[in-house]
């Protein structure tokens, strides 16, 4: 019998009550007064838990299952099975069941609800995790199943460990009204207090509608699939019905959707083994706590490094590109290296990397992209990332390349005074160790943004191409040099003139260096010899921040 046939017969540990012995027929002479009933013995019991046990974590009738990996989708115990080290995975509260009535619900009472709820150990690390369980009422979260998700959470917090949500459910069970509605605020609440507490990570794996796709956006990562994973407020029926507009599941929240354009998607991949293959990975960058640092490797990668290869790769003409990653791999250790939001906001660069066995987060303008401009989504993107490495004591690395904001009317009427402000207000408020290196130009406020000395840089560095200036030399001789300009004779020699006097008094390698705005005028070859070398010497900083309930940062 399965679970499901199970649910309108007696409740399963009741199956040894005894039967009660009807009266005598009058008239009759009595039966024997039976003996008292025999009591189960403990193996019994025991060996009927191992039965129930073993039921249960199969879930409904093998239909189910086979209907979810026709999807293309795992269970959500195969999922666990991936994510944790093989049987370490604990399980709490499989025999909880709703106790809702009305539309049918007291006749359908499986157990765990339709979530799986417990711990276990991920590279030996203990992290907790929630797995919702599509095949059972879809996976929509009702009142017991939320008080799963809730007690996980609190345990989580309570341990100072790392939480995982695997998320496949459609959403708020209608069913049960306003109580599953609660139970989504009760979710949403302990996102936000465990917020720079314990790393959340979100792994979207299935549907993910209505009141399901906040708790992830609270999170600070999410993890996608492509052609299965799909999260949005109002699914495509109702835009249609409201706007007339016609779209797809995929297209209107697929994971190329959130991944490329709306930025919700921290990481994209094409299945679910690879997947969660990457957030295990993730997790060894991460500490379990804000508390904690993250935990150091050893590498064979020498710290004092020499990367040569430096030298060409970055050309010394500031209106040529590159592939910023490439300088990442450069002086990463063994090149290894996780991307963030890869494919959204492509002209900043934001990855986790090791530099000397030590977990930093790199920020990077990207030439290939947008000229590495900063704009809104790059703004955005950064900003978040910066705060999160600080919430978590990863020490910052920012390798600048800038040209400055992106210029347009679009840009300034969407607020990107306002965006550009939120990566300022996460560096001024930023207080792990925090390197900065020029490797080219460095034009305006987008060089100040960009983590430099004057807000708050621990040390700054740069190669001895640098450019750091209000705007280029072409830029600033229109603009000084106007009017002379505008009466020579011969105004292109006399601009190429200004340009040049420009350059030589205001933008040479060593301006800034001279100033005290660049502690040292680096070979690029021995980047990463520095970098390790500074970040072992911060390694114990101390800036405390002023007594204050919370900053109130730009939105």
């Amino acid at each position: 019998m399965s679970i499901v046939e199970e649910r309108n017969s007696a409740h399963p540990l009741h199956a040894f009550t005894p039967v009660p012995v009807p009266s005598a027929v009058p008239g009759q002479r009595s039966a024997p007064a039976p003996g008292p009933a025999r009591v189960p013995t403990l193996r019994e019991r025991t060996a009927e838990l191992a039965g129930l046990r073993e039921r249960i974590r199969h879930g409904p009738a093998p239909e189910a299952t086979a209907a979810q990996h026709a999807k293309g989708k795992l269970t959500a115990h195969e999922r666990l099975q991936l994510l944790f080290d093989k049987a370490t995975f604990t399980e709490i509260e499989p025999w909880r069941r709703h106790r809702a009535s009305g539309f049918g619900l007291e006749a359908r009472r499986p157990h765990t609800d339709g979530v799986i709820t417990g711990w276990g150990l991920v590279d030996g690390r203990r992290v907790f995790a929630y797995a919702h369980d599509f095949r059972v009422f879809g996976g929509a979260l009702g009142e017991a199943h939320a008080q799963k998700i809730h007690k996980v959470m609190d345990l989580a917090e309570a341990a100072g460990a790392p939480l995982v949500g695997l998320c496949d459910g459609a959403g708020a069970r209608i069913q049960e009204g306003v109580t599953a509605l609660a139970g989504y605020g009760g979710i949403f609440q302990r996102n936000v207090r465990n917020s720079g507490v314990i790393p959340q990570i979100s792994v979207i794996l299935g549907p993910c509608a209505g009141g399901a796709a906040y708790s992830p956006a609270l999170t600070d990562f999410v993890f996608m699939v492509r052609g299965t994973s799909q999260m949005f407020i109002t699914g495509p029926d109702v835009v249609q019905a409201v706007t007339g507009e016609q779209i797809t599941h995929d297209g209107l929240g697929g994971a190329e959707v959130h991944a490329a354009t709306s930025g919700v998607a921290s990481f994209l991949h094409d299945d679910e083994e690879s997947c969660l293959a990457e957030v295990r990975y993730l997790l060894s960058l991460l500490p379990s706590n804000n508390r904690e640092l993250a935990p150091p490797a050893s590498t064979d990668d020498p710290a004092d490094r020499r990367c040569e290869a430096l030298l060409d790769l970055v050309p010394a003409d500031p209106n040529q590109s590159y592939d910023m990653r490439r300088v990442v791999e450069e002086i990463a250790d063994h090149g290894e290296y996780v991307e963030v939001h890869e494919r959204w906001a492509t002209n900043v660069v934001c990855a986790l990397a090791r530099l000397g066995g030590a977990v930093v987060g790199v920020v990077a303008n990207q030439p290939s992209s947008l000229a590495g401009v900063l704009d809104i989504h790059s703004s955005e993107k950064a900003a978040r990332f910066v705060q999160m490495c600080d919430a978590f004591n990863i020490p910052l690395v920012t390798l600048v390349d800038v040209p400055g904001f992106l210029p347009g009317v679009g840009q300034e009427h969407d607020g990107v005074i306002r965006h550009g402000a939120k990566l300022l207000y996460a560096y001024c408020n930023a207080t792990v160790p925090r390197v900065s290196v020029v490797l080219r130009k460095a034009y305006g406020g987008a060089y100040i943004v960009m983590d430099s000395r004057s807000i708050g840089a621990d040390l700054a560095l740069a190669w001895p191409a640098n450019e750091i200036a209000v705007m280029g030399a072409e830029g600033a001789a229109g603009v000084v040099f106007r009017r002379e300009i505008a009466a020579s004779d011969d105004p292109a020699r006399t601009r190429a003139e200004r340009i040049a006097e420009y350059r030589r008094e205001l933008m040479h390698p060593y301006y800034a260096a001279e100033r005290g705005l660049v502690d040292d005028v680096i070979d690029p070859a021995d980047t990463r010899a520095r970098l390790v070398d500074a970040l072992t010497a911060l390694r114990a900083k101390h800036a405390p921040l002023p007594s204050r309930k919370h900053g109130n940062q730009p939105q």
